[in-house]
């Protein structure tokens, strides 16, 4: 039991110290949108108080050596206003081909979408516990909120399992992370 009770306060710790690290490194991949830019405003048919259609993205620059890529979507900014304790996990993908040079905007949020050219990837589960994405839906309190499309380029197609959350995502690439890039998004509830 005593065991058991060091894994589970260490666990956290392990996640965080995974998650600087891959943060730490040097964005290298571009990733972009169709519909917004950097720093851009994701459109309201893009939140939870839209449509909740999941973005596209596309990516290049990838590292040699690439052999599957992942995704987190997250908020950081509801750390920042005292809101949660951690960011708000908006979407997590992983499994994703290395040949694959995105994903396609409105992508089912089955656990195993059928997608051509993207087969075996795997939406894990966001901050609802729910597999797919879901899109931005902050409270009309006057905060402008960032949503971080992170991708990671892995050099193992680790052929994970459906089911992971953020958490165990970068508990399961860590070590195996050879780049990164990200796209920032933002979006303000106004009421």
């Amino acid at each position: 039991m005593k065991k058991l009770l060091i894994a589970m306060v260490a666990a956290p710790a392990l996640v965080f110290s995974m998650l600087l690290a891959a943060q730490d490194m040097e964005d290298t991949i571009t990733v972009t949108s169709s519909i917004f830019d950097h720093h851009g405003m994701v459109p309201e048919e893009n939140s939870a108080y839209g449509a909740n259609t999941s973005i596209d993205l596309s990516w290049s620059d990838l590292p040699a050596g690439t052999q599957s890529l992942a995704l987190i979507c997250d908020d950081p900014k509801v750390v920042e206003i005292g809101m949660m304790e951690t960011p708000f996990v908006h979407w997590v993908v992983y499994n994703i081909p290395a040949s694959a040079s995105g994903l396609p905007g409105g992508l089912a949020a089955e656990a195993e979408p059928m997608v051509d050219g993207l087969a075996g990837m795997i939406n894990g589960n966001n901050g609802l516990g729910r597999s797919g994405y879901f899109g931005p839906r902050p409270p009309a309190n006057g905060q402008l909120h960032q949503y971080d499309f992170r991708i990671y380029a892995l050099d193992a197609d680790l052929d994970l399992a459906a089911g992971l959350n953020k958490d165990q995502l970068l508990e399961a690439i860590d070590g195996h992370v050879i780049g990164t890039g990200m796209l920032m998004g933002h979006y303000e509830r106004k009421e």
